[in-house]
């Protein structure tokens, strides 16, 4: 800056600026030829960061076997509707402040250091996933939540020399080790495995399960702990004799209590809100204004209408995701029931057949297809072992194979009359998506 001096407005003496160092200079001040040395990066530091600000945003960790993208996205939300700006990473991409910078598998630890790096970024929200942490550990230190949503009968077993639920619950709680002593581990106490996580969380917890009953939920709650449940018609937040309640039918996402592993979800991310302190009147906002739809959450639970039919698009990909599923449909009304489905070849032989014998006892029909990536399995392999699980299927009257995605959806979809009910499993997220919005809208056009 040149000015005759620092005491009157620039424009007063015609002063200006003739040059802005991204790192300034301070060895002159620091180090001067002659005079009193002045400790000016202490100065510029205090006049950055309040007194005691250690630079640290609210970072809050997801992971578990089924839930951890909902989970990831609706914290997000949570936090956008405290008005931070949200850096968030899932196995969708990387967004920031609602903004997508990255496509693809983003729930690795480069991911989440991106995240934290980036200049913007108020509040961060990663879904850590275990091949990042197999390769690279976190790429954090520490957060202020850790999320488990739940291990269940696991999945990619048998994969990196993990080959029982309790080889993954070990890998998963490496995010609830490095919770920060002041924070909150988010464990799903229906889960014996994450329940069991608590031993090993360096602050407290915050137990969440539906069954406010559940014996390790009275424990915690009779100790006068924190933890979330739900009761009757609602969501309950409770500490000691303290209780927050939320109604369901003001969570949209859940469709009135109906989907199971909604509730779940929003328990989970309740709980993680109230972890990083969020105000109660933003989390219920934040609630009402989430939608399921395939902008917001793509391929969970996306709900479509096809010439008066249900049409349901849903990632769900294990065992335990099939039951979910098969959960959620039954709350919903349809005659004849529909699924299109394929089979990641990268699973164990059991839990590809597992998936079909768990759907053959809810679908009328079941049409099998061969999807992009076979993952190391011969051709026609998965549908043959898709096909096995459906030898004496009780309800199962139909099954087709089809070579290709898209041809099986459409095929799916000319099958429906109004009144039925089709899930979808879909590989290829977004095409798949924008293949049946594409179809619907068409359907839609022609009524």
């Amino acid at each position: 800056m040149v000015a005759e001096t620092v005491l009157r407005p620039l424009e007063e003496q015609g002063g200006g600026f003739v040059e802005v160092n991204a790192a300034p200079g301070l060895r002159m001040h620091l180090a001067p030829s002659y005079g009193k040395p002045r400790n000016v990066g202490q100065a510029m530091v205090d006049k950055l960061f309040a007194h005691g600000d250690d630079g640290r945003i609210p970072t809050v960790a997801v992971t578990g076997t089924n839930g951890k993208t909902t989970t990831a996205r609706l914290i997000a939300h949570l936090f956008t509707a405290q008005g931070l700006r949200v850096g968030m990473t899932n196995t969708d991409g990387v967004y920031v402040n609602g903004r997508q910078i990255d496509s693809g598998d983003c729930s690795g630890p480069k991911s989440a250091r991106n995240v934290l790096l980036h200049p913007e970024v108020d509040a961060a929200v990663f879904e850590t996933a275990r091949g990042g942490i197999l390769r690279e550990g976190l790429g954090f230190d520490r957060c202020q939540v850790a999320v488990v949503t739940n291990i269940g009968a696991g999945d990619h077993l048998g994969m990196n020399y993990i080959t029982t639920v309790e080889d993954l619950a070990v890998l998963k709680r490496v995010i609830v080790q490095n919770v920060a002593p002041t924070g909150y581990a988010v464990l799903n106490a229906a889960d014996p495995i994450v329940a069991a996580m608590v031993s090993a969380c360096p602050g407290k917890v915050i137990y969440f399960a539906s069954d406010r009953h559940h014996p390790v939920m009275v424990t915690h709650r009779a100790q006068g702990h924190r933890t979330v449940y739900v009761d009757g018609d609602s969501i309950v937040a409770s500490e000691g004799s303290w209780r927050e309640t939320i109604h369901l039918r003001d969570v949209p996402i859940t469709r009135n209590g109906k989907i199971g592993f909604q509730v779940e979800n929003v328990m989970a991310s309740v709980a993680a809100a109230w972890g990083v302190g969020m105000p109660w009147q933003t989390i219920r906002r934040g609630l009402s204004g989430f939608v399921n739809d395939s902008d917001n959450a793509p391929g969970r639970f996306n709900i479509m209408d096809y010439r008066g039919a249900t049409v349901i698009a849903d990632y769900g990909h294990n065992p335990d995701a099939m039951r979910a599923l098969v959960q959620a449909v039954d709350a919903l009304p349809g005659k004849r029931r529909s699924v299109v489905i394929s089979g990641a070849g990268d699973r164990r032989d059991e839990d590809i057949r597992e998936q079909t014998v768990i759907l053959g006892a809810a679908f009328d029909d079941v049409i099998l297809y061969q999807d992009a990536a076979q993952r190391g399995r011969a051709d026609g392999e998965v549908m043959a072992l898709l096909r096995e699980g459906l030898a004496g299927a009780p309800r199962t009257t139909h099954v087709e194979e089809i070579r290709g995605e898209f041809i099986a959806i459409d095929t799916a979809l000319s099958r429906l009359q109004p009144g039925d009910l089709c899930l979808v499993l879909v590989d290829q997220v977004e095409e798949a998506l924008a293949h049946l919005a594409r179809r619907c809208a068409e359907a839609g056009v022609a009524a």
